[in-house]
C-alpha cells in the first residue's frame, strides 16, 4: 500500500496581492484550488468571467485572439 503526503510550500505575497487571490477564490476553494485553476491554460470563454465589464468589448476579445496566436506560433 502506497500513501502519498502532499508536502507545502510557504509564498509569501503583499497584502494586495492576497487581497486580489481571496476575491478571485470560489466558494468551497482552496488557494491551492484557486491558483491552479487561475494558471492553466484555457478559452477565452473560460476566463472572461473574471471581467464581466469586458464580455462585450470587441476590442479586448481581439487582443486575446492576437496574443494567443503569437504564443501559439511560438511554441
Amino acid at each position: 500500500m502506497y500513501t502519498y503526503t502532499y508536502m507545502t510550500k510557504t509564498i509569501s505575497l503583499t497584502n494586495d496581492a492576497y487581497d486580489l487571490l481571496k476575491n478571485m477564490k470560489l466558494e468551497g476553494e482552496s488557494f491551492s484550488d484557486t491558483i491552479k485553476r487561475l494558471a492553466r491554460k484555457g478559452k477565452l470563454s473560460e476566463v472572461l468571467y473574471l471581467y464581466p465589464e469586458l464580455q462585450e468589448a470587441e476590442e479586448f476579445k481581439d487582443a486575446i485572439r492576437e496574443n494567443r496566436k503569437a504564443i501559439d506560433m511560438r511554441l
